[in-house]
């Protein structure tokens, strides 16, 4: 009996002992410590400033260019080179829009809208021009061939846009031609002659009793200091009286098959022939916007 109990004892305190020890070894170990979460690599950002610049390095403008009913621009631009401006509209139009030498390095601010071209043309530069087309029978407006922003000096040159090497001439014998009449008998003569031509301050008279629309076309070339180009050999005659007309329309009374090359300047108002072109019909484009 007694030995039972020495037995329970013992096995009492060996189990006291194993818990002492297992408690002892769990105090004495660290806690596992929580994997650290991953971290995304880090996303490069360029400080506020250098943002700013970029921004404002890239031209800050809006463009409108319609072409129906008419052709009008709208434009707002903010301290914008003009030649940025001038790219884009040349872009647009597909056709040449040309900067002067002295403007290349030109800022400026502006705002329009709806403006038809010449209008809007001309808040864009001091001086400003615009070689035309005009076919005269395809009832279509004016097509522009080249616009100019230019310095209030100089001009471009005339064969920017309008090129043309081939010319027709007109070989006559009247030595008394440009001398004016002295008596009333020469005078009654002049008013008789078959073909008269004046010109003076872009305003065009032409009085035809049945010539030659050839021959018309050469007399007006040679008043107005232009070339002219035959291209088409006609024998089509024309009578007609044309008093202080515009250059663009005393020709458009003339013949459908007619293309007059013109430049306007803005700055001054004035519109000026470059060349005259008689053209085969069969062969005329139809253009313009």
């Amino acid at each position: 009996m007694k030995e039972n109990l020495r037995l329970r004892h013992r096995r009492i305190r060996l189990i006291a002992l194993l818990m002492l020890l297992s408690a002892f070894n769990a105090f004495g170990q660290e806690a596992p410590k929580p994997e650290a979460p991953k971290s995304e690599p880090p996303v490069k950002t360029a400080p506020a400033k250098q943002q700013s610049e970029k921004a404002a390095d890239k031209p800050q403008f809006s463009l409108s260019v319609k072409t129906k009913p008419i052709l009008n621009f709208s434009l707002k631009a903010e301290k914008v080179k003009l030649v940025d401006i001038a790219a884009e509209m040349s872009r647009r139009l597909k056709t040449p829009v040309l900067v002067g030498p002295t403007l290349q390095n030109e800022v400026i601010s502006i705002e329009f809208s709806d403006l038809t071209l010449e209008p809007a043309m001309q808040l864009m530069a001091p001086a400003v021009y615009i070689d035309y087309e005009i076919e005269t029978g395809s009832g279509m407006a004016p097509k522009p061939l080249g616009i100019y922003f230019w310095a209030m000096t100089g001009e471009p040159p005339v064969s920017a846009a309008v090129a043309g090497s081939n010319q027709s001439l007109l070989i006559e014998g009247d030595t008394e031609e440009g001398v004016e009449p002295q008596t009333d008998e020469a005078r009654k003569r002049l008013e008789e002659q078959p073909l008269r031509i004046e010109f003076q301050n872009n305003i065009l008279s032409v009085k035809a009793k049945k010539q030659p629309l050839v021959f018309v076309l050469l007399k007006i070339g040679e008043e107005l200091g232009i070339p002219v180009d035959i291209q088409y050999e006609t024998k089509e005659v024309i009578d007609t009286e044309i008093t202080k007309l515009s250059v663009e329309d005393a020709v458009r009374r003339l013949s459908p098959n007619i293309r007059l090359f013109l430049r306007a300047d803005l700055l001054r108002s004035e519109r000026r022939a470059l060349r005259l072109v008689l053209t085969d019909p069969s062969k005329t484009a139809q253009g313009g916007f």
